[in-house]
């Protein structure tokens, strides 16, 4: 039997203790577990197989019902700070476990996100070539110009100025063009390039670019599974339990180190969220991606 299917049905026949409770244990049992499947991320095809010495599958899924069991609900298990490596490997591995649903080239892909000033939406055009749109909090709308044969619309507010338009690279939403594997995915992050917004060794900003990545495009499993084994690279990474996003949902957040000229006393660290149980991406500092699909047209949701 698969192990996975075994752990899933011996954990079902359980009842689960409250969330608040079991979240940072379950988070560093569940980073352990992964931790031994991608040491490097590549496509599933490629990967190994998960390594627990001295556990057979049986003994896998009965520690892990006894974790998820015998807790009592309401009273903290013992913690202690969990291993940020160990999380973002944990999320690589949930990444990679994602379904894989190429968009066409003519749709969009689609984020919802709740922010401190309230809800953003955004139409991304997959392939970078169709005009997009992101509503903003406040009611109001931007345009987002294709890019087509290297040039891109002109717009006065919401209206095109006829004939004129400017220079252009496509920025499509769904990114099957970035690395999966994890050095490689690293060295772009922090090379010469559109997602990368901070000088070379300037992992706050790299930070920075793995959300922008990781909230409103499209990334293949392996992609997004790559990235988050590309920040796994980071040095001065911090893990912190008891973390929940701005839709209220409990998580385990990753904070990179701050910029080389940031005052630790004004600046605030970019934080990434991951789901406390699953390591599936949430959204990062007062921020919650809450939507997120493929649709045909602009204003469209999943």
């Amino acid at each position: 039997m698969d192990e996975l299917q075994l752990i899933a049905e011996r954990t079902g026949l359980v009842p689960l203790a409250e969330s608040d409770a079991l979240g940072a244990a379950r988070a560093r049992l569940m980073a352990e577990i992964a931790a031994t499947e991608t040491e490097n991320v590549a496509p599933l095809k490629n990967r190994r197989r998960w390594v627990w010495t001295g556990v057979g599958a049986a003994g896998l899924a009965a520690a892990i019902t006894a974790v998820v069991a015998l807790a009592p609900a309401g009273m903290e298990p013992p913690t202690a700070a969990a291993d940020p490596v160990a999380v973002l490997r944990a999320a690589a591995a949930a990444a990679l476990k994602t379904p894989d649903k190429s968009p066409k080239p003519g749709q969009f892909v689609y984020t919802k996100t709740k922010q401190p000033d309230g809800v953003r939406e955004s139409w991304l055009s997959a392939d970078g070539t169709h005009d997009g749109l992101i509503k903003m909090p406040d009611g109001s709308a931007d345009l987002v110009p294709g890019c087509r044969n290297g040039r891109a619309q002109v717009y006065k507010g919401a209206e095109p100025l006829k004939g004129v338009t400017e220079p252009c690279t496509p920025r499509p939403g769904y990114r099957a063009d970035l690395p999966t594997d994890v050095d490689a995915m690293f060295a772009h992050l922090n090379g010469d390039n559109a997602d990368h917004s901070g000088e070379k060794g300037d992992y706050n900003a790299m930070g920075k670019d793995v959300l922008a990545l990781a909230n409103e495009t499209y990334l293949p499993p392996a992609v997004r599974a790559a990235l988050y084994g590309a920040a796994a690279k980071v040095p001065g990474l911090r893990a912190v339990d008891d973390v929940k996003d701005a839709a209220g949902r409990p998580g385990v957040g990753i904070t990179w180190p701050l910029g080389p000229g940031d005052d630790p006393k004004v600046a605030k660290p970019t934080m990434i969220v991951f789901a406390a149980d699953t390591f599936l991406y949430l959204g990062g500092n007062g921020t919650a991606v809450t939507a997120s699909g493929v649709v045909d047209a602009v204003g469209q949701r999943p």
